[in-house]
């Protein structure tokens, strides 16, 4: 497809993108998603209302990127699947994933990660990632003992739920998930430090405030000191000793790679408990997860081909990152313009995920994970794409499978307004996580 050239868009526009696309974005936490700001997120239905904008936009503009310079500074809005492919797979030069906004937002509490690395030290950091996390593995090398803690604290979950009126909500859902990624990433020995996770909270929400906020300092060396006692000890079956087994050099600061990994689990999270209430809403895929749970043996590691289908489908009807930020390293050629150095680039992924023209855009569709749709599909961008893809993809997608069958093995769920989710509605385009709420009662 012959490439366009980015269009200016006028001051009125640029306002217009900034108050319905870019605000609740911010407003719902960028870095760790607020209560209140997604609540009205969902009433207000912002991410239709973001994506209706932008396909105006385009139809008005035309489909290259609507570039915008605000306080010297260049964006570039790219509005067609194509463009955002070329955008992604260009990474890291000329479009390094390391942004300006990026750096300020991370460096609170993950200076040395690789989101914020460039040149030499990002390329070994990724390496490092991909080693611990086994990058392309669908089944770590760590498996069995993850599904073991997986049921352990699920099976934990379950019985508080029973102990108090049958009711989980998200609050209870988060606490049994944190316990299981402090065991997963730092041992045993660290499921019972939620101060850790409470610090990371805190670093997080100043984090939600980019360049306005200034640094923890002192908060986020007490952090990582408290994280690095825990890497120390290296406990046997953890990723903490997978990373302790790769090979360090200097400047990677092993230790320092860690936060991200916690950080982007409380994301799986959302997605898995967002994969539960499409489960509890739609009885024929709720079946076929049922069925594959059926003929596998729950307390060995297996690929459960659909239940990982379904959060593949949680995080493309409700994007965990709804912003994939690059920012160009150098000028770059743009359909016989250039774009200077400087340039950031903003893929809204709400406007592919639910683009109109794709016949599934607002149904729970397992299915395009398994046919071949998806992948023939630009702009399906769940885990991010190219080389800064997210090196934990498969990590993620067999933990959060794992614990989806473990949930549903032996009980049902029944949520309080399940009428926003009934499979013959088009989905809503924004889901507050923290409303969800179901019964929990035991199956036949």
């Amino acid at each position: 497809m012959e490439t366009t050239g980015p269009t200016r868009v006028s001051a009125r526009d640029a306002a217009r993108i900034a108050a319905v696309v870019v605000a609740p974005t911010l407003a719902a936490g960028v870095i760790l998603r607020r209560r209140g700001g997604m609540a009205l997120a969902e009433r207000y239905a912002v991410d239709r209302r973001a994506i209706g904008l932008l396909a105006e936009l385009r139809r008005r503009y035309g489909p290259g990127p609507l570039r915008a310079d605000v306080a010297g500074r260049h964006f570039a809005l790219v509005l067609r699947p194509d463009d955002a492919v070329r955008v992604l797979d260009a990474t890291p030069d000329p479009y390094t994933p390391a942004t300006r906004e990026k750096r300020a937002s991370l460096e609170q509490f993950q200076p040395h990660g690789v989101l914020v690395s460039r040149g030499p030290e990002r390329a070994a950091r990724r390496a490092l990632n991909e080693s611990a996390l086994e990058t392309g593995n669908q089944l770590h090398s760590l498996a069995p003992r993850m599904v073991r803690v997986v049921r352990e604290e699920s099976g934990l979950l379950l019985r508080e739920v029973a102990a108090d009126a049958g009711e989980l909500g998200w609050d209870d859902f988060t606490a049994a998930w944190d316990r299981t990624v402090r065991r997963v990433t730092l041992g045993d020995g660290a499921r019972d430090d939620t101060a850790l996770t409470a610090m990371l909270g805190r670093l997080r929400a100043a984090a939600n405030w980019s360049v306005a906020a200034p640094r923890r300092t002192g908060l986020r060396e007490r952090f990582e000191q408290r994280l690095g006692a825990h890497v120390e000890r290296a406990e046997a079956g953890s990723l903490a000793a997978a990373l302790g087994a790769t090979p360090a050099g200097p400047g990677l600061d092993p230790a320092g790679q860690v936060p991200h990994w916690l950080f982007a689990f409380d994301a799986a999270g959302i997605a898995a408990f967002r994969a539960l209430a499409l489960l509890a809403t739609h009885t024929a895929q709720d079946a076929q997860v049922r069925n594959e749970m059926a003929v596998t043996d729950l307390t060995e590691p297996h690929l459960m081909p659909y239940t990982r289908a379904c959060v593949l489908e949680s995080v493309r009807l409700w994007p965990t990152t709804p912003f994939l930020l690059r920012e160009a390293v150098r000028d770059t050629d743009w359909g016989g313009g250039t774009l200077p150095t400087g340039t950031e680039f903003l893929i809204y992924t709400p406007l592919f995920h639910r683009d109109d023209a794709l016949p599934y855009a607002d149904r729970f569709t397992p299915e395009i994970w398994l046919d071949g749709t998806a992948q023939d599909t630009a702009g399906l961008f769940p885990f991010s794409a190219g080389p800064g893809a997210c090196p934990g993809e498969d990590l993620v997608l067999f933990l959060t499978s794992t614990l989806l069958a473990a949930l549903v093995e032996r009980h049902t769920y029944l949520p309080d307004r399940p009428g926003r989710l009934r499979p013959d509605r088009p989905l809503p385009r924004t889901l507050d996580h923290f409303g969800l709420r179901f019964a929990v009662l035991p199956s036949r």
